[in-house]
């Protein structure tokens, strides 16, 4: 069997007490990584662990992944009991506290999410909050903000159609925080959303918010920032190590200012499992070891030359997550405390271009239209057709925001009911988003062939349906 390394039993010459010494530069990392009391031995890839109980079963489980050279056979032997031999109970996720947020947070938490803001303070930041869509993971993390120590300036990176959403609930649930640390009861802290890709000065922000693929063109910029916190919501928008937007995120996280990583997805394991080491190669970095590491403990590679893991180690994959980075809850989980339905209104951005346009089009038409008409009811049907044409703009206008907002829903596999008024919109609504299988209600379908859609989407073969008002019944 191949071994990473030696495990021997010595007598520290500095502390004088009995201890572990762990040779090989895999195990040494991951003991550094895992057990607090590590440290560095004489040499360049060597640690010393002290002996107690706790750290034997942690140095069972590294050795689970990277076996080690046993030098002190007999007195390991002796060391572990059959209660040892279980891998090491979960430090973060268990005995979770109901933390009141500091002052700065003006909300109210519920209590699982009270336990929620302990385990992003008991993580120093560097977390990945999994919770299912619903449980308020950007409630929890504002509540973190507030209450950790110098977490200001904060970058959040999110969705382009989440923008708006963030600004709103920097508003709504914090506080204005003065110099000298006073709070302002009736003041919130400063943001602003970064969209435009002209290189500039920022200026002074509390918060800076920016969707994924404009913190590439502005890199320069948020560098020259004293940014104490990173935020990037939907985190699996990261799943791949390849992409650019991978590789800004990773230059921003590695800034020396930056203290707090959080990471926020309610679907950071996706089918292959290995899409999970980008992500926390930002939040944590070396806890999975490099890509390599990582794929010839965990994985196995497919006929495409894919990183898939292997079903047997997906459990403990999940509990070295849940160990040390993540915090994942269902609403199944939660019910009793949830409130009644909530509905958002989210704004969404426009093409405001192609709408002005269409509009001065629409008006020189209707112009044209009314002077021709000889009857009152021949001007009633050109207003009534430039109502109907404006109404379709706008739709157009809002297309591409409403495509990229239900693709950032159905990647964390909600079900989505996407209604339009105009046929046309329907139709690209149903092209771009063919992907997805969405099943169509639309105007002049037999009761067979809407029937059947109806079944598609609530047998759950699809998540995605695409509704006509009208055809709708509403």
């Amino acid at each position: 069997m191949k071994t990473f390394g030696t495990l021997e039993y010595v007598l520290d010459k500095y502390s004088g007490t009995w201890a572990w010494k762990v040779t090989g530069a895999r195990a040494v990392m991951m003991a550094s990584k895992i057990i607090q009391e590590t440290w560095y031995g004489d040499g360049p890839n060597e640690a010393i662990v002290p002996d107690n109980p706790n750290n034997v079963k942690h140095l069972k489980w590294i050795m689970d992944s990277y076996p080690l050279e046993i030098l002190s056979k007999s007195i390991w032997q002796r060391k572990i009991t059959p209660k040892i031999l279980s891998k090491p109970k979960q430090t973060k996720t268990e005995k979770l506290s109901k933390v009141t947020p500091a002052k700065q947070f003006r909300g109210k938490l519920l209590n699982f999410q009270k336990e929620g803001l302990d385990f992003l303070l008991k993580s120093t930041g560097n977390a990945l909050l999994a919770d299912e869509m619903g449980l308020g993971k950007t409630v929890q993390t504002l509540a973190y903000i507030a209450s950790e120590k110098q977490s200001l300036p904060t970058l959040v990176i999110a969705p382009l159609v989440t923008l708006n959403n963030w600004q709103r609930e920097i508003g709504k649930f914090m506080k204005k925080k003065s110099r000298n640390g006073r709070i302002i009861e009736d003041g919130i802290p400063t943001s602003t959303m970064i969209r435009k890709g002209k290189q500039e000065p920022l200026g002074d922000f509390d918060f800076y918010i920016i969707n994924y693929e404009m913190l590439r063109k502005r890199f320069n910029d948020l560098s020259k920032l004293n940014i104490r916190t990173l935020v990037c919501d939907e985190v699996q928008h990261l799943r791949s190590k390849t992409t650019q937007k991978y590789a800004a995120v990773k230059k921003i996280a590695a800034m020396k200012s930056v203290k707090y990583r959080v990471g926020l997805s309610g679907t950071p394991i996706y089918n292959r499992g290995s899409e999970i080491w980008p992500i926390v190669d930002i939040l944590k970095p070396g806890l999975l070891g490099n890509f390599k590491e990582f794929c010839e403990y965990f994985c196995y590679l497919d006929e495409k030359g894919k990183a898939i893991v292997v079903p047997s180690k997906r459990n403990g994959l999940r509990h070295l997550l849940t160990d040390h980075i993540m915090l994942r809850r269902k609403k199944s989980d939660v019910l009793k405390e949830l409130k009644e339905k909530v509905r958002y209104t989210e704004i969404i951005d426009a093409d405001a271009n192609y709408y002005q346009d269409e509009l001065n089009k629409i008006w020189s038409k209707l112009e044209n239209e009314q002077k021709t008409a000889e009857t009152e009811f021949l001007k009633h049907a050109s207003y009534q057709r430039a109502i109907q044409s404006e109404r379709q703009a706008a739709g157009v206008a809002k297309l591409p925001s409403v495509i990229e907002f239900v693709k950032n829903i159905m990647e964390i596999e909600e079900s989505v009911v996407v209604f339009c008024h105009h046929k046309a919109i329907h139709r690209l609504l149903h092209e771009s988003l063919q992907e997805f299988h969405p099943s169509s209600i639309i105007g002049g379908q037999t009761d067979k062939v809407r029937q059947a859609n109806i079944d598609r989407f609530q047998n759950g073969d699809t998540k995605l349906m695409i509704a006509g008002l009208r055809a709708g019944n509403l």
